[in-house]
């Protein structure tokens, strides 16, 4: 566990995503659940020797199953964007009827089983604010990446926990990404508001500018790859193709490649169904 600043933190340790935790006189906010019930008792355990107080919630920064499958292990209340509802009420609860082609961490590992979706109890549609001590915390929502994908700002700390947004060690999962909008959000951290903010990956740990420039690159590069093909189909060989050629800036070959082909072709599947009917 990393601590940012006077009782922010950040565990990179577990499989999965990036954790956070808030530690006010209120209350602990945690950000998104590790994968494996151990783990996130491991986790709750760690947090104890931090606060004092017997307040729990728990955000989920989207609907990703690496940080969704083990949100009820953390045994709190769930906060998350209102389109959480209906991602995770919509869900099998058969971990083998979910798509296990993606790239994503959890389908690496066994021993899930049957999955008690958490639906979250408190949402919000665009900006929620706690007011747990003097400085405020924020959850914003900035789509793109992924179904509700949001964000934990806390203006007067200057950090942000931005999730899926920026990824700078791996590819990002595209095949329920809105390009063109993540790339509008991403901009957003490159303006005044959001100078000198610490940021927070939901994979990556700590993330500066540079990452958020590149991501944006990455994503311009993608779409307009893509683009390429909206008079004829994309056929899988030709994912195979643009997956190799983005490959390049990234070093774990299977995962990661699987995860490229998988979006590249879902992404196109989604956007631009007219094309290949």
């Amino acid at each position: 566990m990393q601590e940012i600043t006077n009782n922010v933190f950040f565990e990179t340790s577990y499989p999965g995503v990036t954790l956070g935790a808030i530690n006010t006189p209120q209350g602990l906010l945690m950000i998104d659940s590790p994968i494996y019930a151990e783990d996130a008792r491991s986790w709750r355990s760690a947090l104890m020797n931090f606060s004092n107080n017997g307040n729990r919630l728990l955000v989920a920064l989207d609907a990703h199953h690496d940080r969704s499958l083990g949100l009820r292990n953390l045994e709190c209340r769930l906060i998350g964007h209102e389109s959480l509802t209906d991602a995770y009420g919509s869900r099998p609860v058969s971990i083998k009827a979910q798509v296990q082609e993606s790239g994503a961490e959890w389908e690496a590992y066994g021993g899930l089983g049957s999955i008690r979706w958490l639906v979250p109890e408190i949402t919000f549609s665009d900006v929620m604010i706690l007011h747990w001590n003097d400085m405020p915390i924020r959850l914003e929502y900035h789509p793109g990446p992924s179904t509700g994908a949001s964000w934990v700002v806390i203006p007067k700390c200057g950090i942000a926990f931005v999730g899926d947004s920026v990824i700078s060690d791996q590819p990002p999962f595209l095949a329920d990404a809105n390009i063109p909008i993540w790339i509008q959000n991403l901009k957003v951290l490159l303006t005044p508001a959001f100078q000198n903010f610490t940021l927070i990956s939901g994979r990556s740990g700590l993330v500066t500018t540079k990452e958020v420039q590149d991501q944006i690159r990455f994503l311009e590069r993608v779409d307009s790859s893509l683009r390429k093909y909206t008079r004829k189909s994309l056929t899988p060989a030709e994912t195979e193709s643009l997956a190799e050629k983005f490959m390049t800036s990234f070093t774990d070959r299977t995962m990661y490649f699987d995860r490229l082909k998988h979006g590249l072709f879902a992404y196109y599947e989604r956007h631009f169904p007219s094309m290949h009917e």
